[in-house]
């Protein structure tokens, strides 16, 4: 960890580690899915488009792991309401990026 003076103090992030396997993605994709209202959390049932996924995060979990279609449907639904990865054929930087701009 490093210490920045720059950026806003006291931001928090929340994620599982799991042993021997590392960060769950199942619980992120999870866990943001709920936040932004693409999955639905009533009492301890999950549920995502009419299908309940289980009953406690971690069931819930688990079947995101063991329908991989799913994990990825619900994952890319979340990256479009983000914002994030939308546009994907965005031109990249080329080498003509590089070239010094002439300021006169």
């Amino acid at each position: 960890m490093v210490k920045n003076k720059v950026a806003p103090p006291f931001r928090q992030a929340e994620f599982d580690i799991m042993y021997g396997k590392g960060i769950s993605r199942e619980g992120a994709v999870l866990d943001m899915a709920v936040e932004m209202g693409i999955a639905k959390k009533s009492g301890a049932w999950f549920t995502y488009d009419g299908e309940q996924m289980g009953q406690g995060r971690e069931n819930a979990k688990n079947f995101l792991l063991e329908n991989p279609e799913i994990m990825v449907q619900m994952a890319e639904r979340v990256r479009q309401q983000a914002g994030v990865g939308a546009d994907a054929d965005a031109p990249a930087f080329t080498e003509k990026d590089d070239e010094p701009i002439d300021l006169d």
